[in-house]
């Protein structure tokens, strides 16, 4: 459904797009070419999907989400605020499926926080959690929770680092501070968790 079939619309789609009566899109959201949203869909303000994004029933993104292109959002996704999804990184909602099983009753919730970013080609297995401003590698598997600004790769995803809120590596001292070298903002590491303490 084109922007001009929807009453004063305060998002924009392309003609391509596909958009199911029922879906509630926020203010300033840009819908491109070939995408799928469906009724029970819930969209945030200022969010972008590229091309060939399909997002399920149930699903929710909260504002400023930017969904890249080829990624398919299903049903128990959700989504907070300036989450970023890769290129043709892909989410999964059940853990065993079979062609001939229905088990549409077992869809497992996966959530991903506020601000983490899910790499190109990264699969996100269903049932887990992505903590806030986590980032997924490019093409990891992700088979368990994410903590909190945690760095994590590979296949299956393992961490090696963490990150800040402005997506730079922090480098924690004898005291565990770290400082982002991109924002200035200080950041504790205690008990294996990363909290931020101070600001510029």
């Amino acid at each position: 459904m084109s922007q001009k079939e929807h009453a004063k619309p305060s998002f924009w789609a392309h003609d391509t797009a596909i958009i199911d009566e029922g879906a509630r899109i926020g203010a300033g959201t840009r819908i491109w070419h070939f995408c799928h949203v469906m009724g029970g869909a819930v969209i945030g303000e200022g969010c972008s999907l590229g091309q060939n994004v399909f997002v399920a029933n149930g699903v929710v993104l909260g504002d400023n989400v930017k969904v890249q292109n080829n990624v398919s959002v299903y049903e128990g996704v959700i989504c907070e605020d300036d989450v970023f999804l890769g290129p043709s990184m892909v989410f999964t909602n059940v853990i065993n499926p079979r062609s001939a099983v229905n088990r549409k009753h077992e869809y497992l919730q996966t959530l991903v926080r506020r601000g983490a970013t899910i790499g190109a080609n990264a699969t996100i297995v269903c049932g887990h959690t992505i903590g806030q401003y986590a980032f997924i590698g490019a093409g990891a598997v992700v088979t368990k929770d994410v903590p909190d600004f945690a760095l994590v790769v590979g296949n299956p995803a393992r961490q090696i680092g963490w990150m800040s809120r402005y997506g730079e590596k922090l480098q924690f001292d004898q005291r565990g501070v770290a400082t982002c070298p991109g924002s200035g903002e200080q950041y504790r590491l205690q008990d294996g968790q990363v909290t931020l303490f101070a600001s510029p």
